[in-house]
Order: structure tokens, then C-alpha cells, then sequence
């Protein structure tokens, strides 16, 4: 099977290819927009003409990583490096022949549940709360129209927390509090959540979360389990020091309750 990878050069993406190159059922290739130094990872901005468009060739499997991948993207990066070269990526693929792409989206689609209680499943209403969430949103979205009305797999898997730091430990170092450690996700285990999502069959279109199994969390594996066979090996239960639990108090007061109760008391002001 010949799976090419986006953004192959990125702190995922190596990992990923490393793991398929390792493996004789897989022929690796990868984009990214800087030079990987390895031969077999070509340098292409996927936002910048379709000179790329070559190296879909006899691919079956595209795992797309490339794009802005910061929360905190502005809405110029996230529509031309999300937006525009996603939606140009799945009609080459399309047009190419490949079979299946395997999407990077993100947590951030629920980003406006963090002080809920919400089940967090794939059927849930998405309330993106910035550029890059509404970014990821628009990606599933044209994905389940290339999977209708063009016959092509995609699976969206909204990744979890894969630290670049602490080596990807777990712990109370993590931003967002309970909500940022109970997302965490494993190296092992978001290695063999992309295997899985590259092998599984039949499967047309399907949006996943994609965690380690911990403890406590509000994201929910079990479709994840049933649609690519998903097992993770990993979890991690949230430790919540004084200083989580005073400063996530904080923003939800400055976030949620304090909006709240202006809206109330002064309607449409």
C-alpha cells in the first residue's frame, strides 16, 4: 500500500512516517512545506499552485497533517493553509485516484464545551471558538461531500494532545487544566490510531476522536473502537492542583458565567 503524508516533516508526521517506512506492508512517501532531509519527503506548499499534484501518482493513502496547526491561527492562515489547500487536496485525490484520506482535525471542533457536561461524540453539535477549529470544521465538512458525491473514504480524526515538550508525558504541566490533561494522547497510541485509520475497511466517511483511554474524559472512543478497530494501550487520570482548579474557576467566571448573567440582565445590549 503506498500512503503519502502531508506535513511528513512535522512534529507527527516524521513519527509516522518513520513507523509506515519501518514496515514492509507500506511504500512511504511525504510532502512538507521545508526540507526533511530525506529523499523520499518532497518540498511542496499544498497552498501554492498544483505542482504537487504529481506525487499523488499510484498513492492509495493520503494521511494529511500539513497546515497551521496552532490554536491560535489568524483567520488569513487557517483559510489558506486549512481551508483552501485541503479542499484542493481532496479534489486531486479524488481526481488521482486515491483511495482513501485520512484527515488531522481536532479537538478544537468542541472547543465551546470545556465547561460542559457533554458526552463528547462524533454526532455532537461542533461549536468552534476560533479560526483554526472553524478551519478543521470546514475540512470534515467538504470531506463527507468528497466521500458522497465522489466516492472517496475519509476519515477525520479529531487528534487529541500529542505534546512536542516533557516528551509527551502527561501531567499537570498542560495548559487548559482537567480539560487539556484528560485529552491527552500517547505516541503509541496515535501511531496506531493512524495505522488504524490507513487499513480499516469500508468505511466511506466517519469523524472519530482520537485520545488515549483516560480516566475520567468526556471524549468518547467507543465509535473510534468500532469503526477502524481502534485499541489504545494508554491513559492518563487528570491531576488537578490548587492552582488548575482556582485558574480554571477564573475563566469560566470571565468566560461563560460573567457573559451569561450581562446577557440576562441587559438582552441585546
Amino acid at each position: 500500500m503506498h500512503v503519502l503524508i502531508t506535513g511528513a516533516g512535522g512534529h507527527l508526521g516524521r513519527k509516522l512516517f518513520d513507523l509506515l517506512d519501518a514496515d514492509t506492508d507500506f511504500d512511504v512517501t511525504g510532502l512538507d512545506i521545508r526540507d526533511a532531509g530525506h529523499p523520499r519527503i518532497f518540498v511542496a506548499d499544498l497552498a501554492d499552485g498544483d505542482a504537487w499534484v504529481r506525487h499523488l501518482a499510484d498513492v492509495d493513502v493520503i494521511v494529511h497533517l500539513a497546515g497551521d496547526r496552532e490554536p491560535a491561527a489568524s483567520w488569513g492562515s487557517a483559510i489558506r493553509n486549512n481551508m483552501d489547500a485541503t479542499l484542493d487536496l481532496y479534489h486531486h485525490a479524488a481526481a488521482q485516484g486515491v483511495k482513501r484520506v485520512v484527515l488531522a482535525s481536532s479537538n478544537w471542533l468542541h472547543g465551546d464545551k470545556r465547561f460542559t457536561r457533554d458526552r463528547l461524540t462524533s454526532s455532537l453539535a461542533p461549536g468552534p471558538v476560533n479560526a483554526y477549529g472553524m478551519s478543521k470544521l470546514f475540512c470534515e465538512r467538504t470531506g463527507a461531500y468528497f466521500a458522497r458525491y465522489h466516492g472517496l473514504s475519509v476519515i477525520c480524526l479529531r487528534i487529541g494532545w500529542t505534546q512536542w515538550t516533557h516528551g509527551n508525558r502527561p501531567g499537570p504541566h498542560m495548559a487548559m487544566g482537567r480539560w487539556g490533561q484528560e485529552m491527552w494522547l500517547s505516541d503509541r497510541d496515535f501511531l496506531s490510531g493512524m495505522r488504524a485509520a490507513i487499513t480499516a475497511e469500508n468505511v466511506g466517511f466517519a469523524a472519530l476522536n482520537l485520545m488515549s483511554d483516560n480516566p475520567g474524559m468526556r471524549w468518547d472512543l467507543s465509535e473510534t473502537r468500532q469503526v477502524i478497530g481502534y485499541t489504545p494501550k494508554d491513559g492518563s487520570l487528570a491531576r488537578l492542583t490548587p492552582g488548575i482548579v482556582v485558574t480554571s474557576w477564573i475563566k469560566k467566571t470571565l468566560t461563560i458565567w460573567l457573559p451569561n448573567l450581562i446577557e440576562r440582565r441587559f438582552p441585546g445590549w
